[in-house]
């Protein structure tokens, strides 16, 4: 099964050599090219490519703000799944934060090789998440350090990944809570390891732990409906 994909940046060498690296991959093929967030949205309306390459600074609307944009609409219409991954030269941090809080999928830097690149987007498309491993070491420090303040956790996650770290404190395994609140098993496990890259913690046991500590959630809590 092929996974298609449309590059989002404002340089037409980056996204010709992009098209060219990623449609030499069997499984993977360049369906779209759009020059910025404005462009990209009404691209990805059109074509419902599976992933998007997305820069971050771009003329007009940047790269984060289209992000959301996508994902939000992605939520709303379950048969119109859109992963998106971040592309871009700069590693800060906050960037890092911004994307993932905008509901990016992964966070790669521009330099990486052409095999990394193609994996992560069929790491993306599986549910996982997928950080540059300079970005995730900042990131993980950041967030562990933010994790520690008991009013925070809320502000940081959005409101569906609130949604699934209740069922996850209360047991639920990712099967039940897709029954719950009626998504794709996929699309579970992309919330549950973005919150668990956004509070640091290192699997469901620790987020539960740091949801109980920090009063988000106590035990006779009723779940979302």
């Amino acid at each position: 099964m092929t996974t298609t994909v449309m590059i989002v940046d404002d340089q037409p060498m980056v996204r010709a050599g992009l098209t060219m690296l990623l449609n030499a991959e069997a499984d993977l093929e360049v369906i779209g090219e759009a020059e910025s967030g404005d462009q990209a949205l009404q691209l990805a309306r059109q074509l419902c490519p599976d992933v998007v390459l997305m820069d971050v600074r771009m003329p007009g609307m940047d790269g984060v703000t289209a992000t959301q944009h996508l994902v939000q609409e992605s939520q709303d219409n379950p048969n119109r799944l859109i992963k998106v991954l971040i592309m871009t030269t700069f590693d800060d941090e906050d960037v890092v934060v911004g994307a993932l809080q905008a509901g990016a999928s992964g966070y790669l830097l521009k330099h990486a090789s052409p095999t990394e690149i193609a994996d992560a987007i069929r790491r993306v498309l599986a549910g996982d998440t997928w950080l540059d491993a300079t970005a995730a070491t900042r990131l993980v420090d950041r967030l562990r350090a933010r994790s520690q303040d008991t009013t925070d956790l809320a502000a940081l996650l959005t409101p569906r990944e609130q949604e699934v770290l209740r069922y996850v404190a209360a047991g639920y395994s990712n099967h039940e809570i897709r029954d719950r609140l009626v998504l794709s098993e996929a699309t579970v496990k992309t919330h549950v390891s973005r919150i668990l890259l956004k509070t640091g913690s290192r699997d469901r046991a620790a987020v539960v732990a740091l949801a109980y500590r920090s009063g988000f959630v106590a035990p006779d809590d009723p779940l979302p409906q």
